[in-house]
């Protein structure tokens, strides 16, 4: 397989609303194979490089797309950004180490940069064996960085999906180490998520149908556990249980697929008996739970408080939960995105959606990434409260931003003014703040979600029982809150009532009393009517009510049970 057709895989299955206005999405990489490129990418540190001068490899328009329309990075109450130093290195994995340091991969230039919030300075490190690639080949390499984290031993591990390799840089020494991924013959592989577990190191192979189990002490030839798929399709991110179970999604692009437990203490048990990986038997050591209706990409995979699984689906707004005892899922759903983030110029787009990416915990919350609304959520599971903190900076070319006009034949053009995403890929979460990367922006962030929030959101009910037709009214309940009473005495920014439900069609109307309000008021109620069409399927569903401005919406979900 060719590395550009390899990075478009992932993309074409995950990329953002544009597929659904008609944008065209390019992912540029070079048309090598995987195997030429493992060749030039060899160690060569202690070798004097000699780089072509290649820049960021884009033309001037396609530097509109990739490198980022916003020569500052940008601020709001509750989100800072930080502009790269360099240009155009598409930064995407992200995690931070136990100082604090923020790092991230620079897919553009193949080198790991930190970043010091104590001194608001960037340190980027060269990666010679990259460098020599690119002279080897006179042209731009890329590779799509989707998984990093930091090992006790004091390095960075990360993956590298271009040249089917796991990089160690070790911070000490601040060198790098290519390794070999496992590849099964015939089928092309894809590093993609990587966790640092104990002495071992995991990683989800997105398309060659396998978990990867090494331990982190290895540097040259890797002596690995490959966990195979039980179904044919893609393997991807994977959470582990306080009893050391393994949970990951194996799924089609037609919405088939499995949520899988796999026993992996029980199986290292088994291991050490047998001593071949091969005489075990899968289905010796795995659970699978059939998707629930709804789910269809479900990339993102974290354990929550309770050791309640919870999974995103990344060509929906939706997320789900799964219990582990009563074998049951939940689906919610995020915001709908605002028009500023998808545009809709061309009034194409009629359901737009979040796209919720990845989901990691914290505390007792989990974040997820809503990469179409340029939003970060935080989401509570024991209050069902749900806060989204919009990212500043926005990147028009991704989104439907861009209006023609014809004038007595001749087209005139306009851009929507603050509209588009920034393509937040990843996240790491330290403590109370999370940080992210901004590929097409070239820009760090950090979310502090230590900051108070500038109101709360309350519903005098937590659940309704509806028959088909019926309509009830629950009061949504907005409070101004005071953190620092002068400041916030001034918060009179105008609010929206926040809405949406996991119902499919029009099985629940919402209606509130009215949309747009300001907080002039410590408590401002809202009364808001919830129906069941005629027609409405019975079941269950999750309705989320609140309120948003322009950066940051909070709101809670309330049950509705259709008789």
């Amino acid at each position: 397989m060719k590395t550009k057709t390899k990075g478009i895989i992932f993309f074409a299955l995950v990329a953002g609303i544009m597929l659904a206005s008609g944008i065209t999405i390019a992912i540029p990489g070079k048309e090598i194979d995987d195997a030429d490129i493992a060749e030039s990418v060899e160690d060569v540190e202690g070798d004097t490089i000699v780089s072509l001068d290649i820049g960021s490899g884009y033309s001037d328009d396609e530097k509109l797309q990739h490198c980022s329309t916003n020569e500052n990075a940008k601020s709001n109450d509750f989100v800072r950004e930080y502009k790269i130093p360099t240009e155009c290195v598409q930064p995407l994995a992200i995690t931070t180490d136990p100082n604090g340091t923020v790092w991230f991969a620079q897919t553009n230039t193949g080198n790991i940069a930190k970043f010091d919030p104590a001194t608001e300075t960037f340190t980027e490190y060269m990666n010679a064996q990259w460098i020599d690639a690119e002279t080897r080949y006179e042209q731009k390499l890329r590779s799509m960085m989707w998984g990093m984290d930091y090992s006790p031993d004091g390095a960075i591990w990360y993956t590298d999906e271009a040249s089917d390799s796991i990089w160690r840089f070790s911070i000490p020494d601040e060198t790098y180490n290519r390794i070999d991924f496992p590849i099964t013959e015939d089928i092309s592989s894809l590093p993609q998520k990587l966790l640092i577990d104990g002495s071992n190191v995991i990683v989800n192979d997105f398309t060659g149908g396998k978990l990867t189990i090494f331990g982190y002490s290895q540097l040259g030839e890797l002596s690995y556990a490959a966990i195979p798929s039980p179904i044919d399709g893609f393997t991807s991110d994977f959470a582990i249980d306080l009893q050391d179970n393994i949970w990951y999604t194996n799924w089609n692009p037609d919405g088939t697929g499995i949520l899988i437990k796999f026993d992996h203490k029980e199986w290292e048990s088994q291991l050490t008996i047998s001593s071949q990986a091969d005489s075990l038997l899968l289905q010796d050591f795995v659970q699978f739970f059939q998707f629930p209706s709804g789910m269809t990409t479900p990339n993102g995979v974290a354990i929550g408080p309770n050791q309640i699984i919870w999974i995103v689906d990344t060509t929906s707004s939706y997320f789900f939960s799964f219990d582990p005892v009563t074998e049951e899922f939940t689906k919610y759903v995020t915001s709908v995105p605002t028009i500023d983030s998808y545009g809709n110029a061309s009034g194409f787009i009629k359901s737009p959606i979040s796209r919720p990416y990845w989901i990691e915990h914290t505390d007792d919350s989990l974040v997820m990434n809503e990469q179409t609304a340029n939003r970060i959520g935080v989401f509570n599971p024991s209050t069902e409260t749900l806060v989204e903190y919009t990212v500043p900076s926005r990147n028009p070319n991704w989104s439907d931003c861009t209006e023609i006009t014809v004038i007595d034949d001749v087209e005139y053009e306009t851009v929507i003014d603050n509209c588009g995403v920034a393509q937040v890929f990843d996240f790491a979460i330290d403590g109370k703040k999370i940080w992210f990367t901004e590929w097409v922006e070239n820009n760090i962030g950090v979310i502090d979600t230590s900051i108070p929030l500038p109101f709360s959101i309350d519903i005098d009910t937590k659940e309704i029982t509806l028959k088909k037709g019926e309509t009830a009214v629950v009061t949504l309940q907005v409070t101004k809150k005071a953190r620092n009473q002068a400041e916030w005495s001034e918060y009179m920014k105008p609010l929206n009532v926040n809405y949406s439900s996991t119902s499919t069609f029009s099985d629940i109307v919402i209606k509130p009393e009215w949309n747009n309000y300001t907080l002039s008021d410590p408590v401002t109620t809202i009364p808001v009517e919830i129906t069941a069409s005629e027609h409405a399927l019975s079941g269950t569903h999750k309705v989320l009510l609140g309120g948003y401005a322009d950066d940051i919406a909070i709101s809670q979900f309330i049950t509705v049970t259709i008789e």
